[in-house]
């Protein structure tokens, strides 16, 4: 492990030999899955795809939606089943090729294809069509006001570069499925891909004809991007200089980076809540006693204090406040109790309690496996006897969404900023175009109906009201277990000036340095 370590840091260290003042050597604990813009709805794999494909709209270093590839739009006065979204001019993707709206309609129908994480995103959409050469008609199954904000992480491709290169539906990572578009790229995005070695390095260059050019600081040449998984080796890059950001600066070395000349970290509280699942239909865990007992065995005060070294604000509800939906009461988390817990295991049949399984990621949330750590101890002071199977976070997001976890972690983000974007991956019932982050078996019929409603709800405030009553079942069956909303700390060399943004993506088209 020293000599991978090593072997990592030469690595970097080589990689600056030839950097100038505008490149940005970028690292962060885990690297894209996929090049594939529609294969995965994963943060990290979104934050390397900003970079290059554009959206329709986008979500600027505050959070706030912008115009992106559409300049404008609007749901139609004499039809609000319809989004009519005006294009922007004269833009161009890397290859040369004009972006028109025949791209957007192409993009749009390859993200509700097989194989797409995104689809739950558009699963109200009924059609996408070209108005004209710059207009795109979006009509969905009744009246979506929401719409728009399922479009920020909604990437545009070339018709026919995907065309040309076989790559017309996402290749299915869950499948272990590759295609043209896994290590290549086309898009139309402020950045260039140059060379890419998976979980080692990614090279990118500015694109000399960003219709962006004008409009953002784009003080950034080029990008080196680097995965680091040891949180040792990453702060050891970013104190010697060898990289000039990190996303995640472990909260141990918060203090060490801050305090350092010529470094800073920036901390804002991040879109995103770490939880744990349950399996609700076999073994133990389909015990609703067993998963309250497990919930109020979980201790989130100690897990801030000690483990997140107070970086982080334990929740009761899988739904950072940034969402709407939530509220204070629902914020609210248990009393941390054993006696209880094991009350509860007792009248669950459970007294002498049982063995499981906990699937862990060690490379994508803030301390992931420590807090896991912390876990497997707190569940044996009622009896659950846990075994820690922690694994890199493309091998541990099939186990987790595949069904063949009964106790895992998932950290999730909701860049619609909407309560029916959580539903709709982690509570519907999992079919094919819902529900493909609920492998729990929780499955409630009613509370399906209730989730499409919230597609076609034009009353904000009926909407709202629905919201709640879905909100009140998913606690009430206790599928997930509330830990805490993550803190987000970035931290980078002092000259640079750049805002935490609360989805975690870095658009480096908005970097400037002092």
């Amino acid at each position: 492990m020293f000599h991978k370590l090593l072997l990592t840091a030469a690595a970097i260290a080589a990689s600056t030999v030839t950097v100038s003042a505008e490149t940005i050597r970028w690292a962060r604990a885990g690297d894209s899955i996929t090049m594939d813009p529609h294969a995965q709805n994963e943060g990290a794999t979104h934050a390397l795809a900003h970079q290059i494909y554009d959206t329709l709209l986008q979500r600027d270093m505050s959070g706030s939606i912008i115009p992106s590839l559409a300049l404008n739009w609007e749901a139609l006065a004499d039809n609000p089943n319809i989004w009519r979204l005006k294009l922007r001019e004269g833009v161009t993707f890397h290859d040369g090729s004009a972006f028109d709206s025949e791209d957007v309609v192409f993009s749009l129908n390859r993200a509700m294809a097989d194989g797409s994480e995104m689809k739950e995103l558009l699963s109200s959409v009924k059609d996408v069509r070209a108005f004209d050469a710059l207009t795109v008609d979006i009509e969905t199954n009744g009246a979506n006001p929401l719409l728009v904000n399922n479009l920020t992480n909604m990437f545009m491709m070339d018709k026919g570069w995907a065309t040309a290169n076989d790559v017309l539906t996402p290749h299915d990572v869950a499948k272990n499925e590759t295609n043209f578009a896994t290590m290549n790229t086309n898009g139309t995005g402020a950045f260039v891909l140059v060379s890419r070695s998976v979980d080692e390095k990614t090279v990118l260059t500015a694109n000399p004809n960003y219709w962006g050019k004008d409009i953002y600081p784009n003080k950034v040449t080029d990008i080196i991007y680097t995965p680091i998984q040891s949180a040792a080796t990453r702060v050891a890059a970013l104190l010697s200089g060898e990289v000039d950001i990190i996303q995640d600066v472990p909260v141990q070395d918060l203090n060490r980076v801050s305090s350092t000349d010529g470094l800073a970290v920036a901390t804002a509280a991040q879109n995103r809540v770490v939880f744990f699942g349950l399996d609700t239909v076999e073994g133990p865990t389909s015990n609703l006693k067993v998963r309250q007992a497990m919930n109020i065995a979980i201790n989130r005060d100690a897990i801030k204090k000690i483990v997140m070294r107070e970086q982080s604000d334990p929740t009761g509800v899988i739904m950072p406040p940034f969402v709407n939906g939530w509220t204070e009461e629902l914020n609210q988390y248990p009393d941390y109790n054993v006696d209880a817990a094991k009350a509860l295991m007792s009248e669950a049949g459970f007294a002498n309690g049982f063995d499981i399984t906990l699937n862990c990621p060690n490379d994508r949330y803030v301390n992931d496996e420590a807090i896991c750590q912390a876990a497997v101890g707190m569940m044996a002071r009622i009896g659950v006897n846990v075994t820690l199977d922690a694994k890199p976070k493309a091998q541990h997001f099939p186990i987790a969404k595949g069904g063949d976890a009964d106790f895992y972690m998932l950290g999730w983000g909701v860049p619609t900023f909407d309560s029916h974007y959580i539903f709709n991956y982690l509570v519907h019932t999992q079919t094919d175009k819902r529900g493909s982050w609920n492998p729990t078996g929780y499955s409630n019929a009613d509370v399906d109906a209730m989730i499409v409603s919230l597609e076609s709800e034009t009353n904000l405030a009926a909407r709202d009201a629905t919201i709640a009553k879905i909100w009140a079942a998913v606690q009430d069956a206790q599928m997930y277990l509330p830990i805490h909303n993550q803190v987000l700390n970035w931290g980078m060399k002092s000259n640079i000036n750049f805002d935490v943004q609360p989805e975690d993506q870095p658009h480096f088209q908005f970097l400037t340095f002092n």
